[in-house]
């Protein structure tokens, strides 16, 4: 089985289990199996990998957990309230397909249960707690929260790009570099090597928000799955805005080839292998 498959199974396993609503599971679900490219537990598993260790069932619990919160971001972040779009990866949003009050609780539901997900793991004390605190930093009011909270008063204001970098660090990056960050814990690594992969992560979450920002304003529906140009629409500040498209590009190959340099270090001085973690960051490329 790949490992798509296996987070999938590991998601679908653990909402199977008897819930209190199952009103609430289908419409969790319903957002689980929409698709999307398991872009952050597929990272996790990979640089696990690349440290030597066998995957294990707990290693996809954890991965599983960062995917339930941002699953759950996406949730909320579609609602009326945020940036109000009827479509994600395609089909319906779960407030359209739903109604307003269930998104709310789907959002809730996930960005609990994935802690639940990460605490049943079978591994050490140590670790597990270290993970459980990197993912509350990284989805947080410290992180992911705080990021969308700086994003929505940003909007129809004329911010300046560090002003923008901060909002999309924490919005967007730390989500991002936590998969990396987790996967040095669960592999037990140096602090010189967390460092230098959660500098990757950091690049990896900027390249994906500069690559978000280019396709929202060059892409159509079928190719992004969503509404197209709703930051203009909404008079958001992105990376074309302020920069233009071709600083854009420049910023997006210039993060993805830093970020494949630290794991190229990694693989010279030390016993990591690259190969796959190179192989899904240059998919990132829009000429992929």
């Amino acid at each position: 089985m790949d490992k798509i498959s296996k987070i999938n199974q590991t998601i679908q396993s653990y909402y199977q289990k008897q819930g209190v609503s199952s009103d609430l599971s289908e419409a969790v679900l319903y957002s689980l199996e929409a698709g999307g490219k398991r872009l952050r537990p597929l990272l996790m598993l990979q640089i696990i990998e690349g440290f030597g260790l066998s995957l294990t069932d707990s290693h996809y619990q954890a991965a599983a957990s960062v995917e339930l919160i941002h699953t759950g971001s996406l949730v909320h972040d579609d609602l009326p309230a945020m940036d109000n779009d009827d479509y994600r990866r395609g089909q319906l949003t779960s407030h359209k397909r739903f109604d307003e009050a269930t998104a709310i609780l789907v959002g809730d539901g996930l960005f609990l249960d994935s802690f639940g997900l990460l605490a049943a793991a079978d591994l050490p004390d140590k670790v597990k707690t270290a993970l459980i605190y990197e993912l509350s930093l990284a989805a947080g009011s410290r992180g992911m929260v705080g990021g969308q909270m700086l994003d929505l008063k940003g909007e129809k204001q004329q911010l300046a790009l560090p002003e923008l970098q901060k909002i999309h660090a924490n919005k967007t990056g730390k989500l991002l570099a936590f998969p990396f960050v987790a996967a040095g814990l669960i592999a037990e690594r140096e602090d010189e090597e967390l460092t230098a992969l959660a500098k990757a992560g950091a690049l990896i979450g900027l390249a994906f928000q500069v690559r978000d920002d280019i396709l929202d304003v060059t892409a159509d529906f079928a190719e992004i799955g969503k509404t197209p140009q709703k930051d203009l629409a909404a008079a958001k500040a992105t990376y074309p805005s302020l920069a233009g498209l071709e600083q854009s590009y420049q910023i997006l190959e210039e993060s993805l080839a830093e970020a494949e340099t630290i794991f190229q270090n990694l693989m010279k001085e030390g016993d990591f292998a690259a190969g796959q973690v190179l192989q899904t960051i240059e998919r990132l490329r829009l000429d992929a």
